[in-house]
């Protein structure tokens, strides 16, 4: 995918999660706003845009999970992993 994409993605998931946070306001996206990362930050290096894509769907899919969707849960396994896979090839781009 391509950073631009990337970033579209990003900002359609940051919608999402800003539903979520409307419908359930004890939902909280700790993870995702501990990166400090958002969409309109276009500077951001595609690896750390890729990195919260992953992160925020690990938490989304966390947040689906408390609205009984149930699937999720699985998602959710899928994206903690695939962003630790991210976050290495961050570490070894440095």
């Amino acid at each position: 995918m391509h950073k631009e994409e990337l970033i579209t993605l990003h900002q359609m998931m940051v919608e999402i999660k800003d539903y979520f946070e409307r419908i359930n306001p004890e939902l909280k996206f700790t993870q995702y706003y501990a990166l400090k990362i958002d969409p309109t930050q276009l500077h951001r290096s595609k690896m750390e845009h890729k990195y919260a894509i992953f992160v925020l769907g690990a938490e989304l899919a966390n947040a689906m999970r408390d609205v009984e969707f149930s699937a999720s849960g699985r998602i959710s396994a899928r994206m903690k992993e695939l962003a630790d896979r991210t976050l290495k090839e961050i570490d070894n781009m440095k």
